[in-house]
């Protein structure tokens, strides 16, 4: 029996597609397919907002010409994947003639025609809405925002607003957009609304644009108010409308991937989370004016708790902190968060230095992920044995913000209007707890 692999993205299937796998078929008697993940793709630069994996598999296998499906996951699996399955022939389009010739020492090789006129890339042109963005708010966020926006098909920053005519303009002259002070103008020229601007300013700016139909992004902390946090989730689904926190940590690849494997039991039962996080600033500052909710806790504890409700969930038993103010906000705040099974802490410092690290302790053994976790592209899962410690290697690409706008528009090009990555009640319990500290709920200063 003659075996052919050949290996494909298949996003928006198409009749170049289907001829591509006749044609592999015909070279012999089995054809093994294989598609690419997405976390694979996203490695490769390629971040789309149609079809996942699973759905790609589907599609793959409705062709009816592939008689074993496997998913593409790693560089270099190639060879593995024809070593393993015993293939004979490496099928794979023309235009990558050359690209593939060092796989004739495991197999032959065979470049098919591709079809001409028609490719994934051409139909996604054709097919995919253009989203036209408006950034509230010009400060340092939203700088790193901007060329993000560049390797997510069907994004595209038009306008920019903010009251202070004069950074607007300076912000809209570097990137060639339109500037505006006022609201009701920008939200006309816009499809889509990513909120940037300061702390205070969330709940109104929000409201504002998902009261005129527009889908909202919206920078951290989303919220500081549980209640808040609510009436905006309901507004938004009265709506149809997608309301996502922009929590870049939840989205990107490895964070995900230790999400799915605390899940699956790899290290037992979860005892205890331990996160930190901590970035030293210097006045005159947002960060340390206590008018503008500056603080340790509303900068960093969107992505700390994020971490603690991801891995343990939303029924806590009681939540506590300790922390450390000057001048009217807390330079250092360590909060502790108990379940009835185990429990959790979180440490967090602009005017204290942490080490920064996430450890995930279980009753098998535990997962380090090393500073700063929350650019998370490594981390370890280790056991009593070392022999079976195994390391895990992710792609984080740029500022990381990619994987957040790739996921609101996803979310929105498919009608989906909740994320598993970051549910809309987990958005929530952030903000519930940013509130009980800011409340002075079990709050002892150091």
């Amino acid at each position: 029996m003659t075996k052919v692999i050949t290996y494909g993205t298949y996003d928006l299937l198409h009749q170049g597609h289907l001829n591509l796998l006749r044609r592999a078929k015909e070279l012999g008697d089995y054809l093994i397919v294989g598609v690419t993940s997405d976390s694979f793709d996203r490695g490769r630069g390629k971040l789309n907002v149609r079809n996942n994996v699973l759905e790609r598999v589907e599609a793959v296998k409705a062709t009816g010409y592939a008689d074993e499906v496997i998913i593409e996951d790693y560089l270099g699996q190639k060879i593995d994947d024809i070593q393993k399955y015993d293939v004979d022939i490496f099928a794979i389009g023309s235009d990558w003639v050359g690209k593939f010739d060092y796989l004739n020492e495991y197999c032959k090789v065979v470049y098919l025609p591709r079809t001409e006129g028609i490719s994934s890339t051409m139909l996604r042109a054709e097919s995919q809405n253009v989203y036209r963005f408006g950034i509230i708010g010009s400060g340092r966020i939203a700088h790193r925002f901007m060329p993000e926006t560049k390797v997510v098909n069907g994004a595209e920053v038009v306008a920019v607003l903010n009251p202070d005519a004069k950074d607007a303009e300076s912000f809209a002259k570097k990137y060639c957009i339109d500037a505006y002070s006022d609201f009701e103008s920008f939200i006309k020229e816009v499809d889509v609304v990513y909120v940037a601007s300061p702390h205070l300013t969330h709940y109104d700016y929000v409201k504002q644009s998902l009261i005129t139909g527009k889908h909202v992004l919206c920078e951290i902390p989303f919220l500081l108010s549980k209640e808040e946090a609510l009436e905006l989730y309901r507004l938004a689904e009265r709506k149809n409308l997608v309301l996502l926190e922009a929590s870049k940590t939840a989205y990107c690849p490895a964070f995900g991937h230790i999400v799915t494997l605390i899940k699956s039991g790899i290290i037992g039962d979860v005892v205890d989370v331990k996160a930190s996080l901590s970035k030293m600033v210097d006045p005159p500052t947002r960060e340390l004016d206590p008018g503008q909710a500056g603080g340790a806790m509303t900068e960093h504890a969107p992505l700390t708790v994020m971490a603690i409700v991801k891995l343990l969930g939303l029924n806590w038993k009681d939540v506590d902190f300790h922390t450390k103010k000057e001048n009217g906000v807390d330079i250092y705040t360590k909060g502790i968060i108990n379940y009835p099974h185990a429990t959790s802490s979180f440490t967090l410092g602009i005017g204290v230095k942490t080490e920064g690290n996430l450890v995930i302790s279980g009753t098998k053994g535990y997962v380090y992920v090393p500073a700063p976790w929350w650019l998370t592209d490594y981390f370890e899962v280790r056991y009593e044995d070392q022999t079976k410690n195994k390391k895990y290697f992710y792609s984080y690409d740029g500022e990381g913000l990619r994987y957040e706008i790739q996921e609101f528009l996803s979310m929105i090009v498919n009608d989906r209007r909740s994320c598993y990555k970051l549910r809309r009640k987990e958005s929530v319990a952030i903000a519930e707890i940013i509130e009980k500290y800011r409340n002075g709920e079990n709050v002892t200063e150091l």
